[in-house]
């Protein structure tokens, strides 16, 4: 034999020795690991729900939320759009759950006379008397939800002991500052009217 054929003879020698057989997927190890993850992710939802629970027994001094008058009269404004929550007023991560304010849902507003209606979908309806309404503004967020400015109407109003903020977001958001000034100047006319008393 040549040197050639013998060199490559010993290197293809050389090759099969050094081969050898894949690494086994340790089974055991692998699912311990994935059942130790779905545990610690059940560990944190449960402490997740649980402070939600106790944030609303907190807050069970809230009186139940008023319900909508039988003749609320005609409609000033109507919305549709999403309720994205309700803090204590001025402290915009404060969130308010108790009596269902803490549930996002989608959000049918109606302004009238006798005040703001908000319908909601699976979730608890409110309605706020028009004495009660102390403002709203344009915002950029509210507990749990950040938006572009200006892309969120947020309705003061007093509850109980309490001023909440309520933070709505329309499907056509240029509706807003229409709502705005609405509310603004009903809040306005009650409290004139108010003080005249």
């Amino acid at each position: 034999m040549t040197p050639a054929p013998l060199l490559a003879a010993g290197l293809a020698g050389g090759l099969a020795a050094e081969r050898k057989s894949a690494a086994v997927t340790d089974w055991a190890a692998r699912l311990g690991w994935l059942v130790g993850l779905a545990l610690f992710v059940a560990l944190v939802y449960w402490l997740m729900r649980e402070g939600w629970k106790w944030r609303g027994t907190l807050q069970g001094d809230l009186p139940e939320l008023p319900g909508a008058p039988d003749e609320p009269g005609e409609a000033r404004l109507t919305m549709s759009g999403r309720y994205h929550g309700s803090t204590t007023a001025g402290q915009w991560l404060d969130r308010i759950v108790a009596r269902g304010l803490g549930t996002r849902s989608r959000a049918e507003l109606t302004l009238t006379d006798a005040g703001l209606d908000v319908v909601r979908p699976g979730a608890t309806d409110f309605f706020v008397p028009a004495e009660r309404l102390r403002g709203a503004r344009l915002d950029k967020g509210i507990a749990g939800k950040v938006l572009t400015e200006g892309g969120l109407l947020v309705v003061t109003w007093a509850h109980g002991e309490r001023l909440i903020d309520s933070g709505f977001r329309s499907d056509r958001a240029a509706e807003h500052a229409e709502w705005v000034a609405a509310l603004n100047s009903m809040t306005e006319t009650n409290t004139t009217e108010g003080a005249e008393r």
